[in-house]
């Protein structure tokens, strides 16, 4: 029959650890067990116990550690100094900039296009008397050579009526001139017949001769009216042919298109060789000097500007034009006011004239841009940040390192800002920095005022060091 040994000494287990298979432990071997048992844990107390009396009497016997003193906790702000004064708060709206003089230019006279500038394109520049488009000229020309031969011809017969005039004038006075004769030879005759020197027949004769005297010197006036009404006809007409070679003139003029300002083309239609009509549109020019951007005011803030300066023609705008990041700030005015309120954008329009002379970057029609005007002023009031205002109105100013709570009336926002009225004074330190547990008598360190003092310290230093170099 086969033993069992234990791994470490060779030797078969002992009977309290491993009893013969088998059989069951005596109840001998069962108490042994519970008497060793019993003798582990009251072993492991002992310990224990004797753990927590030696721990007990190093407390008892430690020294005394002499505690630190509460300190007060300070807070880092910044602060800034108020200032009072007339502040404007700013009224950032938006609106589109437009062209402030434009312009279609259709054809007066009717031909083919035989120049064009080269610039004539969307988007070309072109100076203030450029040629844009040349119309063929020569039935043009051909008409003022004829209104110009029509009017010399009808001169040449005015002349030719004028001179018959002035001999007829002159026939006139010779008729009368023997009239005259003859009337006193009549006279004379009519004496003689008194006297009984002269006859009837000679008296008669007499007679005759004057009535062909007067009968010459009305052929002569009535010659004299019908030259005069020839002249004044002819002048009539002599007028007529001006204004036909004037017209003509006009005409060839017409058929060269300059540009009436320094502009910008928005559209061309003209190319060589085009056929064109009398008002066929030609090109669409725009003022490049002159620009205009429209906003809508609502009605609280247009009635605020009037309250303030009972117009606003004549109020300074500024006008951002926002290029990805960048924004181009262009300076303008107010030259007018919408002729209708914008009841479908809820406010009045306005129109002010940008000033784009020495801009950097061109303006352009149609820019959609943010337009910051001037709101009424509120005299005598402190411009705030907002990170100041606490609650309903408290504000907190320092003193000697110290919070110290103020009561204020907010009168408008201002882009980050409150303009505040109230208890508070000109060079006094406001809190900036937003601390939510802010209240009376808060211990507060301004970090602004640290910063020089510690450069003045470095400077020494430096100093000291730069003399060791």
């Amino acid at each position: 029959m086969l033993q069992s040994v234990e791994p470490e000494t060779g030797k078969p287990p002992s009977p309290e650890v491993l009893p013969p298979a088998g059989r069951t432990r005596t109840p001998m071997e069962r108490t042994k067990l519970v008497l060793k048992a019993l003798l582990q844990t009251a072993l492991a107390f002992a310990i224990l116990f004797g753990a927590f009396k030696g721990m007990n009497q190093l407390i008892a016997t430690r020294p005394d550690v002499p505690k630190r003193p509460v300190q007060e906790k300070s807070y880092a702000v910044e602060t800034t100094t108020v200032q009072q004064g007339d502040y404007a708060p700013l009224i950032s709206v938006y609106g589109q900039t437009q062209a402030g003089r434009e312009v279609d230019l259709r054809a007066l006279v009717g031909g083919e296009i035989v120049e064009v500038h080269p610039d004539l394109k969307a988007g070309g520049k072109v100076e203030r008397g450029d040629t844009l488009v040349v119309i063929d000229r020569f039935d043009y020309e051909g008409a003022v050579t004829e209104a110009r031969a029509n009017l010399a011809e009808a001169q040449a017969a005015l002349v030719e009526n004028e001179g018959r005039v002035a001999l007829e004038k002159a026939n006139l006075v010779r008729a009368g001139e023997q009239l005259e004769f003859a009337q006193r030879d009549l006279e004379r005759a009519e004496e003689l017949l008194g006297r009984g020197a002269a006859t009837e027949r000679t008296v008669d004769d007499r007679k005759l001769i004057v009535s062909q005297r007067q009968q010459s010197v009305e052929r002569s006036e009535n010659t004299l009216a019908l030259e005069e009404a020839k002249v004044v006809q002819q002048k009539a007409t002599v007028e007529r042919l001006e204004w036909r070679l004037e017209n003509a003139q006009r005409q060839l003029e017409n058929t060269v298109l300059t540009a009436p300002f320094d502009a910008i083309v928005r559209s061309s239609a003209a190319e060589p060789g085009r056929l064109i009509s009398v008002n066929d549109a030609i090109v669409s020019l725009y003022d490049s000097s002159e620009f205009e951007v429209r906003l809508t005011l609502s009605d609280n803030q247009y009635g605020r500007l009037l309250e303030d300066s009972g117009t606003v023609v004549g109020r300074p705008v500024d006008v951002i034009w926002y290029l990805g990041d960048q924004p181009v700030t262009y300076p303008a005015t107010v030259t007018r006011i919408g002729a209708d309120v914008a009841s479908d954008r809820g406010g009045v329009d306005l129109i002010a004239r940008i000033d784009a002379s020495d801009a950097a970057v061109p303006l352009r029609p149609g820019a959609f841009v943010e337009v910051a005007v001037p709101d009424r002023t509120y005299a005598n009031s402190f411009r705030i940040p907002e990170t100041a205002y606490y609650g309903q109105g408290t504000i907190y100013v320092v003193e000697d390192n110290r919070l110290q709570a103020r009561s204020v009336n907010a009168l408008a926002i201002d882009d980050g800002f409150i303009l505040v009225r109230g208890d508070l004074n000109s060079g006094e330190t406001l809190l900036v920095t937003r601390i939510p547990e802010a209240g009376e008598g808060l211990l507060v360190s301004d970090v602004n005022a640290e910063q020089p003092a510690a450069n003045q310290a470095a400077e020494p230093a430096d100093q000291s060091a730069a003399v060791a170099q």
